[in-house]
């Protein structure tokens, strides 16, 4: 018989890069982790937690089974650039947190 398997913090495995996207066009923040028990993965934009769909059905964010942002579409208008920021993702599980790198989304010119 094998000994049980230890829990282990998450780490995180693939990190966001910058983003440059057109708005109305799709994107993707990846992110992936892992840990035992397998981590939950939230995002936080200029230091702020991200609601995705999970939270609000509306939402054009999608928080993907691998724990990378999807957007639908980057929202831009004349009064604000909603998605544009710098992103982090954070796994967590009861053992600890891991944080990723930052990663900037930027939307092109206007």
């Amino acid at each position: 018989s094998h000994p049980p398997l230890e829990d282990v913090a998450p780490r995180i495995l693939q990190h966001p890069s910058d983003l440059l996207v057109s708005k109305g066009e799709p994107a993707t923040l990846s992110c992936k982790a892992d840990g035992r028990p397998p981590p939950a993965v939230e995002w936080y934009k200029d230091g702020e937690r991200v609601e995705t769909d999970r939270e609000d059905p509306r939402s054009h964010r999608t928080l993907l089974p691998g724990g990378s942002l999807f957007f639908l579409r980057i929202l831009h208008g004349r009064r604000g650039k909603p998605d544009e920021g710098v992103y982090v993702c954070v796994a967590r599980n009861y053992l600890g947190e891991a944080t990723s790198r930052n990663a900037s989304l930027e939307v092109a010119g206007e």
